[in-house]
């Protein structure tokens, strides 16, 4: 066994390719505003327990989040971002007493609906000019944000759909889905802790995973804005097509 295997259970080979799937997701996280987890969790749960890959996917979500955090507060839409946050953090223990209550292959299941369900969700229409999003639309995609953040890791599929039925400019969108996330990542950690199931090894590997993250991240925010809105919400669709699909292989497999 080499010393990386007995540091976080990955044998080298395998750990570059989870450095390459945190690359990849990082990117489009930098591209879209969200993604990361969608993408991440499927796949990293080919190769260790479900559990283990939605914890780990908090994390690295929670080291990412600093990362351009003066820049995304600003340009957030900090009406509805501030509290849907709130109420994501409030709900995550919620999602994490029930990854913690069934089986890998429920988990599994439940995991490949809701990453299929996002790419659903994005085909209805968008609201009509002036639309401002009422206190219950608010509570509804903080809530369920928050229970699929401490279940899947996955906080996207209520808000993506939240901000981008809204005729906002992609700039206020992406900003105002990082701020949320950013606070689901801590919430969901902290339960993690506090539940047990955050280990010292899936801290350690999420640090070392830091670096892949990071590039990936920061050359997809390059990328930003030098794309056409028609495209990045084409780009949208297809990351949650294929989170869908490749969650949705892993359970057929």
């Amino acid at each position: 066994m080499s010393d990386l295997q007995h540091l976080v259970g990955l044998a080298p080979l395998t750990f570059a390719g989870a450095a390459a799937m945190t690359f990849g997701a990082a990117f489009v996280r930098g591209l879209t505003g969200f993604g990361m987890a969608i993408i991440l969790v499927p796949l990293l749960g080919m190769i260790m327990p479900p559990g283990e890959a939605v914890v780990l996917g908090i994390i690295l979500q929670l080291l990412i989040g600093p990362v351009g955090f003066r820049r995304i507060a600003a340009d957030a839409d900090r009406r509805t971002a501030v509290p849907i946050g709130l109420l994501a953090m409030a709900a995550t223990p919620i999602g994490m007493v029930a990854l913690k209550a069934v089986t890998p292959d429920v988990a599994r299941l439940l995991i490949a609906v809701v990453a299929i369900f996002a790419f659903l969700i994005l085909f209805l229409p968008q609201h009509p000019d002036g639309h401002r999003p009422g206190p219950g639309s608010i509570g509804v995609t903080g809530f369920a944000s928050g229970v699929l953040t401490g279940f899947a890791a996955m906080p996207g599929p209520p808000v993506v759909p939240f901000y981008l039925r809204q005729r906002i400019a992609p700039g206020v969108a992406r900003a105002s889905m990082m701020l949320v996330f950013f606070a689901t990542a801590v919430a969901g950690t902290l339960a993690s802790l506090w539940l047990g199931l955050a280990t010292v090894k899936l801290f350690i590997l999420s640090f070392l995973l830091f670096v892949p993250m990071w590039l990936g991240d920061h050359v997809g925010t390059r990328l930003f804005g030098r794309v056409p809105v028609p495209v990045w919400r084409s780009i949208v669709a297809v990351v949650l097509g294929i989170a869908g699909l490749s969650a949705l292989f892993r359970l057929l497999a």
